[in-house]
C-alpha cells in the first residue's frame, strides 16, 4: 500500500528522549514501515507551549540536527520540492517533509520564516493549542485571531512556499487565515466535530472553507477526537470521520494525519504497522479509488501543487 501522512511527532520524541527515528518502541519506526511504499511521511518539530523565544528555538535546531543524523546513509528522500516528491513516489521510496509544530519558533522574528525554509521546512502549524507571537490557539478563551505580526507571518509563508497549518487554531484565527491568504491551506490533522465534538476537531463550516479554498485535511488518529469517549474510541471511529468529511463534499480534500507518537490512539493500533489493517478496513468500506486518494492520492496532489 500507499501512504502520505502529514503529521507525526516522531522527531521531537527522538530528540527529546535521545533515541532514534528507528525506534521500533515508537508508533512510527522506519524499520516497521517496509511494506508501505511509497510512503511520504510529514516529521514535525513540536514547540510545547511551554517553549518561548530561545528556548523555542534551541528546541527547533536540535531536532534539525537530529534528523539529518538520522538521516545519513539511508534510503530516505528529505522531500523540499514537488520533484522530490514526485520522485519518492516514482521509486517507490520513502521521504519526508520536514514541518514545525507552532510559530512559538520564530520568536518574534519575521526574518526566521527565510530561516527555516532554508533549512528544510515547508509547512508550519501557526500555534499549538496556547497563544504565541502569531495569534491564538484552540485552548485560548479570548479567541483574538491572529496579531499584526501573524498577519505578516502568513503573508511571508505563502511568498516563501510554507504551507500554513491551521491545526490547533482558534476559530477566529481560523477565519482571519481564510480571509488573508490567497494560496489553499491544511489542517495537517484534525477530525470533524460534527462526529466528535471536541474544540480541537475542524467544524463543518470550516472544512468548506478548506473545500473551497483546496486545501486538505489530515485524519487525526487520537483517541479523544475521535470518540466522545476516548476509552471507547477505535479504529472505526476514523472511517466515521471520513464518512462525514466525504458527505460534505471533501473526497477530494481528506487525508491522513495521524499524529503518531503526539497522542494516546485506539488500543488495537499499534503504530504504522497496523496503517495496512486500517488500509483494508477502508477499502472494505469506501473501494479503493476513494481509499487511496485518502492514504496517498489527495496529499500527494495538494503538496506537489503547492511545494515550488
Amino acid at each position: 500500500m500507499k501512504l502520505f501522512d502529514m503529521h507525526c511527532d516522531t522527531l521531537y520524541r527522538a530528540y527529546t528522549e535521545n533515541s532514534t527515528l528507528f525506534n521500533d518502541d515508537f508508533h512510527i519506526s522506519f524499520n516497521k514501515a517496509i511494506n508501505i511504499s511509497p510512503y511520504i511521511q510529514c516529521l514535525a518539530v513540536w514547540i510545547p507551549d511551554g517553549y518561548r523565544g530561545e528556548a523555542a528555538w534551541k528546541l527547533f535546531c536540535g531536532c534539525v540536527e537530529k534528523l539529518k543524523h538520522q538521516l545519513e546513509n539511508r534510503n530516505i528522500r528529505w522531500c523540499r520540492s514537488s520533484e522530490d516528491i514526485r520522485k519518492t513516489s516514482e521509486e517507490k521510496g520513502k521521504g519526508i517533509i520536514l514541518t514545525v509544530e507552532s510559530g512559538a519558533v520564530l520568536g518574534g522574528d519575521l526574518s526566521k520564516l527565510q530561516t527555516i525554509y532554508d533549512m528544510g521546512v515547508r509547512m508550519m502549524t501557526l500555534t499549538w493549542n496556547g497563544r504565541n507571537e502569531i495569534g491564538d490557539g484552540i485552548g485560548e478563551t479570548c479567541d483574538s485571531g491572529l496579531t499584526d505580526f501573524g498577519k505578516q507571518c502568513v503573508r511571508e509563508m505563502e511568498r516563501l512556499g510554507i504551507i500554513i497549518d491551521i491545526s490547533h487554531a482558534g476559530e477566529k484565527l481560523f477565519r482571519d487565515v481564510a480571509d488573508i491568504t490567497t494560496k489553499p491551506f491544511v489542517a495537517s490533522h484534525s477530525n470533524i466535530r460534527s462526529v466528535t465534538p471536541h474544540k480541537r476537531n475542524l467544524t463543518d463550516e470550516q472544512f468548506r472553507c478548506l473545500i473551497k479554498r483546496k486545501g486538505i485535511a489530515g485524519l487525526n488518529f487520537c483517541a479523544d477526537f475521535l470518540n466522545k469517549n476516548k476509552t471507547n474510541a477505535q479504529m472505526y471511529d476514523i472511517i466515521r470521520h471520513a464518512e462525514m468529511f466525504i458527505d460534505i463534499g471533501g473526497e477530494k480534500n481528506l487525508a491522513m494525519g495521524g499524529d503518531f507518537d503526539g497522542a494516546e490512539i485506539p488500543h488495537e493500533m499499534h503504530g504504522i504497522e497496523t496503517m495496512p489493517v486500517l488500509y483494508e478496513m477502508f477499502l472494505e468500506h469506501f473501494g479503493k479509488d476513494i481509499t487511496d486518494a485518502i492514504f496517498f492520492g489527495n496529499a500527494f496532489r495538494f503538496f506537489t501543487e503547492n511545494l515550488s
